[in-house]
């Protein structure tokens, strides 16, 4: 799999890997304006560093900022924001390299569905509520609502929610269904329904152990624990057999969805696929709880966009179901799957 971190992925992208661990360019405030210290302490005034801060544009408001020394850094900047969180500034190549592996792994992720919903069926099968069961539930819903994993630092300083930082209130079960309701990621609010026997009684049995957390399991000495959003992408990787994450759920479900939804409309001219794009990415968008602009920068595969545009349409190629793999890719995932190797193949022949 293509690196999306680390030293790796800084080399692909023609990078030095940085971190702010190391001493760097500290902002200061003088005489009402910001002057800049390099790492011995001196003032720094070379036209072309301060050519390259300015670039960054990072906000006045933002204390302890700290800058990258040097110009092909990975990590060009990070500083506290006005709510206290560590706010990151990233060199564009690097961005662009982690955009582009990071939909690379989009077809890796897909293939690797089957065993993970097998693995995630075997481990709901287990008896009492250990560990890997709860894990399991939270994946199957995951993929079902393509909600997001959550973080107990995001819930703790903005009042919003995913799968794993729920409370038992956000989730009401009656009978085989489960009816999410709770405040997302800015401020959105979710209501999601989901009908699903087994992971209605897990739910439930979870919403019945002690604490407030809404995914529990039990300890080999039957001890309560809350599960974290790290717990989930261990089992992820675990049973994926790569270095896959909650959000590539959201990704696939994203791109998947886009697809089916370009796939049979037929736009005469460019007006027409553009407003036809628009109108995809928002209804993928209102699935995700994104504003479009961010479903169709960091969610949609850009060559589904692209190659709509450029043609009027999309020609995916269905495929007939595996019958005796209950948890293969479905017809409609095979053929995303399949336009998009497609369309990786032609740009290889391109680049040749």
């Amino acid at each position: 799999m293509l690196a999306t971190e680390g030293p790796e992925a800084a080399k692909a992208a023609g990078l030095r890997y940085t971190t702010d661990a190391v001493p760097g360019i500290r902002r200061v405030k003088r005489r009402g304006h910001f002057a800049y210290l390099a790492p011995d302490g001196t003032a720094l005034t070379d036209a072309r560093e301060l050519a390259r801060i300015k670039t960054l544009a990072i906000p006045p408001a933002y204390r302890d900022v700290w800058i990258c020394p040097l110009a092909n850094g990975h990590l060009q900047a990070t500083g506290r924001d006005a709510r206290g969180r560590k706010q990151y500034r990233y060199h564009a190549r690097w961005r662009a390299v982690r955009d582009e592996t990071k939909f690379h792994r989009t077809v890796a992720f897909a293939k690797a569905l089957p065993a993970i919903r097998a693995a995630v069926a075997r481990d709901l099968g287990l008896r009492g509520m250990p560990r890997e069961k709860v894990l399991a539930a939270v994946v199957a819903l995951l993929e079902t609502t393509a909600l997001r994993v959550g973080n107990e630092e995001y819930a703790r300083e903005n009042d919003s929610y995913g799968l794993t930082t729920l409370h038992e209130e956000h989730a009401d079960v009656r009978g085989a269904t489960i009816r999410f309701r709770f405040r997302g990621k800015s401020g959105k609010t979710h209501e999601v329904a989901i009908h699903d026997r087994r992971l209605a009684r897990i739910v439930k049995a979870s919403q019945d152990l002690p604490g407030q957390h809404l995914f529990e399991y039990l300890d080999e000495r039957g001890v309560p624990h809350p599960v974290r959003s790290e717990d989930v992408n261990d089992y992820l990787r675990a049973i994926a057999g790569g270095d896959f994450t909650a959000k590539d759920f959201r990704t696939w479900q994203a791109t998947v969805r886009c697809a089916l939804l370009l796939a049979p409309a037929q736009a005469d001219g460019m007006a027409a696929a553009k407003a036809a794009v628009v109108d995809a990415v928002a209804r993928v968008a209102a699935f995700l709880g994104n504003t479009p602009a961010v479903c169709r920068r960091a969610y949609v595969h850009p060559g589904l966009i692209a190659e709509f545009l450029a043609h009027g349409a999309l020609a995916l190629r269905k495929r007939a179901p595996r019958r005796s793999d209950p948890f293969a890719l479905s017809p409609h995932e095979a053929a995303v799957v399949d336009f998009i190797e497609r369309l990786a193949a032609r740009e290889a022949r391109t680049a040749a």
